[in-house]
C-alpha cells in the first residue's frame, strides 16, 4: 500500500462509518422490513394507488412547468448581456437556502384561505404545484443556462452559414447540447418533488398527500409500521433508479470538453425585451412573490408580534439555535475528513451523495426500525440532522480542493513542508472560502429541517419549523398569524445564510453551478 494511501483510509474512517450507521444500516433494515412486509394486494387499495399515482403525477407536472418556463429564461441568460443579470444568477440561489415551511406558507399566504389576491385554492392540486415551482424553477434556469453556455460558438456560427433560420438552429445545435444539463436538473426535480414532505404535508391536504405523507401519517398516528415499511420501499425503488439517470448524466457531464461560449450580446429588439419581460415575470411569480407574501402577512398580522414573546417560541428559538451550532460542527468535520480523503477515488465520491438518494422520511423511518432503543435520544436527532447536512460541506470542499493547482502543494512539500505544515499554509487557505459556503448551506439545513424532526423530536426539543407546523394546524386567525410571523423569521434566517453563502466568495475553484443541491425535506 502507498505511503499516501494510509492517511486516507484514516481521514476516510469516520465520514464512511458515520455513513454506514446512519445510512447505510438503516436504509438495509428499512428494505428488509419493506421486503417481508410487503404485500403486491397493497396496491389493490385505491386509497394507496392514489397516493403512488399522485405521487408520481405531481412530481412529473412539475418537471414539465419548470422545464417549459425555465428553459426560455435559460436560454436568455446565456445569450443576452442586460441590466441586473449578474444580480440575478446570484439570487437564483436564494430558494436553495429558503425553509420549507417559508415556501409553504408563502403559497398559502397567497392562495390559501386568506389569499392576498382572495382566490383559495385550498384542497386543489395547484397549491403544491406551485410550492413545487419556487423551489425547482431556479435550478432548472441555472442548469439551463449552464447547457446553453456550453454550445461552441464555432458549430453555431456554421450552422447560420449553412442557411439555418435561428429556430432551426436551436433545435439542431443548442438544444442537443443543453439537454443533458437540462435532463439531470430535472432528474433532481423529480426527487425532490416525489421525495418531499414538507411542502405535501402543508399544501396537498387529504386528496393531494404524496406517499412521503402517507408514510409519516401511517408511523406518527395509526403505528402502522408494516404498510409503512412495504410503501418505504417502493419511495427507495423510485429515488433509487432515478438517482442512478442522474448520475450517469452527471459522470458525462463532468467528462464534457470546455468550449469558448457565444459572447453575450446586449437587448436591443422590442420582441427580445418583451420575451425577457415574461420569462423574468414567470420567475418573479414563482420563487419572488412567496416570499414578499410571507412578509407582507407578517407584517399585516399586528398584535405586535406576541406570538414571537411566548415560551414556546423561546424554546424553539434556543433549540433551532443550538441544533443548528451542533450541525454545523458536526458537518463541518465529517465533510472536511471526507473531502481531503476522496483524491481520485470514485467510490468516495460517489459515497458523498449516499445521504440524498433516500428521501429524509425514509432515512427517519430506517433510524426508528434500527436503533428503536434511541427513538427519543437527542444524539439520535443531531447525528440525523449532520447526515443530511454534511454531505453539502463536502461537495464544497471537494470542488475547491479539486480546482487547486497541484504543483504549489507539490512545492511546499519540496520546500521542506511536512504533509501538516503544507496543508495549513498551503491547502487551508485556499479551502476556507468553500467551507465557508458548504458550512452556511449546513446551517441552511439545520435551521429549515422539518421532516426527519417530525420523526425522532420530543416536545422539548421543538423547532421553528415543527412550531410553524403546531400554529397552522390550531384553529383561528390568531394561530395563523402567528405562523406567519414566525415564517418571517424563519425568513430572516435564512436571508442571513444566504448573505453568508454570497460573501463566501461565491463558488469554488471547480464548483460548478448547477445547484445539485438537496432541499431535504
Amino acid at each position: 500500500m502507498k505511503q499516501s494511501a494510509v492517511p486516507r483510509l484514516i481521514l476516510a474512517g469516520l465520514p464512511l462509518s458515520f455513513l454506514f450507521l446512519l445510512a447505510v444500516a438503516p436504509l438495509a433494515r428499512l428494505l428488509a422490513e419493506g421486503g417481508l412486509q410487503f404485500n403486491p394486494a397493497l396496491l389493490a387499495d385505491g386509497y394507496l394507488r392514489w397516493r403512488l399515482l399522485w405521487s408520481l403525477i405531481q412530481a412529473s407536472a412539475s418537471c414539465l412547468l419548470c422545464l417549459a418556463l425555465g428553459m426560455p429564461l435559460a436560454w436568455m441568460l446565456a445569450r443576452y448581456r442586460f441590466a441586473g443579470r449578474a444580480l440575478l444568477l446570484r439570487l437564483l440561489m436564494l430558494p436553495f437556502v429558503m425553509p420549507t415551511l417559508v415556501a409553504a406558507m408563502g403559497v398559502l399566504a397567497l392562495f390559501g384561505p386568506r389569499g392576498v389576491f382572495g382566490v383559495n385554492l385550498q384542497d386543489t392540486p395547484w397549491l403544491l404545484l406551485y410550492g413545487n415551482l419556487f423551489f425547482n424553477l431556479p435550478l432548472v434556469v441555472r442548469a439551463g443556462c449552464d447547457g446553453f453556455s456550453q454550445v461552441p460558438a464555432s458549430r453555431l456560427a456554421a450552422a447560420r452559414t449553412l442557411g439555418a433560420t435561428r429556430w432551426r438552429a436551436f433545435w439542431r445545435v443548442e438544444w442537443p447540447a443543453a439537454l443533458p444539463w437540462l435532463l439531470s436538473s430535472l432528474c433532481l426535480v423529480f426527487l425532490y418533488c416525489f421525495s418531499g414532505l414538507g411542502l405535501a404535508l402543508v399544501l396537498g391536504g387529504q386528496r393531494y398527500a404524496t406517499l412521503e405523507v402517507e408514510i409519516y401519517t401511517l408511523v406518527a398516528y395509526e403505528l402502522n409500521l408494516a404498510d409503512a415499511g412495504a410503501l418505504a420501499l417502493l419511495v427507495l425503488l423510485v429515488c433509487g433508479g432515478i438517482a442512478a439517470v442522474y448520475a450517469a448524466l452527471a459522470r458525462r457531464l463532468a467528462a464534457a470538453a470546455k468550449v469558448e461560449p457565444l459572447p453575450l450580446r446586449r437587448v436591443e429588439r422590442l420582441a427580445e425585451r418583451l420575451a425577457l419581460a415574461a420569462a423574468l415575470s414567470a420567475l418573479l411569480l414563482c420563487t419572488g412573490l412567496p416570499l414578499l407574501a410571507v412578509l407582507w402577512r407578517g407584517l399585516a398580522a399586528g398584535a405586535e408580534w406576541v406570538a414571537l414573546w411566548d415560551e414556546d417560541t423561546r424554546l424553539a428559538l434556543w433549540n433551532s439555535a443550538r441544533f443548528t451550532g451542533v450541525t454545523v460542527l458536526a458537518a463541518g468535520a465529517l465533510g472536511l475528513a471526507h473531502a481531503l480523503a476522496c483524491g481520485r477515488s470514485l467510490a468516495l465520491r460517489a459515497a458523498i451523495f449516499l445521504p440524498f438518494v433516500a428521501s429524509p422520511v425514509c432515512v427517519a423511518f430506517g433510524l426508528l426500525l434500527l436503533y428503536p432503543q434511541w427513538s427519543g435520544a437527542l444524539g439520535l436527532l443531531m447525528a440525523a440532522y449532520a447526515l443530511l447536512a454534511y454531505p453539502l460541506v463536502a461537495k464544497a470542499a471537494l470542488a475547491s480542493l479539486d480546482g487547486q493547482p497541484p504543483h504549489w502543494l507539490a512545492a511546499a512539500r519540496g520546500l521542506g513542508a511536512g504533509p501538516w505544515r503544507a496543508f495549513r499554509r498551503v491547502t487551508w487557505p485556499l479551502l476556507q472560502p468553500a467551507m465557508r459556503r458548504g458550512l452556511a448551506f449546513a446551517a441552511a439545513t439545520a435551521v429549515g429541517e422539518f421532516a426527519v424532526t417530525l420523526f425522532l423530536s420530543r416536545p422539548e426539543w421543538l423547532t421553528l419549523t415543527t412550531l410553524i407546523y403546531q400554529r397552522l394546524g390550531r384553529p383561528g386567525e390568531a394561530n395563523a398569524d402567528a405562523a406567519m410571523q414566525l415564517s418571517c423569521v424563519l425568513m430572516l434566517l435564512a436571508l442571513i445564510v444566504f448573505w453568508i453563502i454570497e460573501t463566501a466568495g461565491g463558488a469554488g475553484p471547480g464548483e460548478d453551478s448547477r445547484a445539485d443541491v438537496a432541499k431535504p425535506e
